[in-house]
């Protein structure tokens, strides 16, 4: 079914069902386009998981949220302060891709009241394909980076 800019919600990651991010984490797909997902995601992987995340909201002021629509758990994102630059990542269920380009507007609406956030940058490994969303965000590719022993591709949107 489906859904709406008005039927999607952000919350923070701690208000999510611990089980449901459990479920999500442990999706084969994911690991399609996750080159950093070496690991096996248990519900004490998800609880330090959170508690990382909510640390971003205390030393920042800002960070990842669980995204829900229809009042569902759907996947979850947000910004990363890495360096001077803000970094958005978003990571949705495989059966709620579509839901991509919508909580992504959402969440640049977010970035674009913030005055410390001048632009935007997404990381996406090379085996992604499909980049039309970003294109019509607006974002432009600015080149490749290794993060963490891998190779990405880097873009920039600027919001101001």
């Amino acid at each position: 079914m489906p859904h709406t800019v008005r039927d999607i919600r952000f919350l923070r990651l701690s208000e999510a069902p611990p089980e449901a991010i459990l479920a999500h984490m442990r999706h084969p797909r994911l690991a399609d386009h996750m080159p950093l997902l070496t690991f096996e995601w248990t519900p004490e992987r998800v609880a330090e998981f959170v508690a990382a995340k909510e640390a971003c909201w205390q030393s920042d002021g800002l960070g990842h949220w669980a995204f829900t629509a229809g009042g569902e758990y759907v996947g979850w994102g947000g910004f990363q302060k890495e360096g001077e630059e803000w970094d958005f990542g978003l990571v949705l269920r495989p059966d709620r891709f579509g839901l991509g380009l919508p909580i992504a507007a959402k969440a640049l609406e977010v970035a674009r009241a913030d005055p410390r956030i001048p632009f935007v940058t997404f990381l996406l490994p090379p085996s992604r394909r499909h980049l039309g969303a970003l294109s019509r965000l607006g974002a432009r590719e600015i080149g490749r980076v290794d993060y963490a022993g891998e190779s990405f591709r880097k873009f920039r949107l600027e919001t101001v």
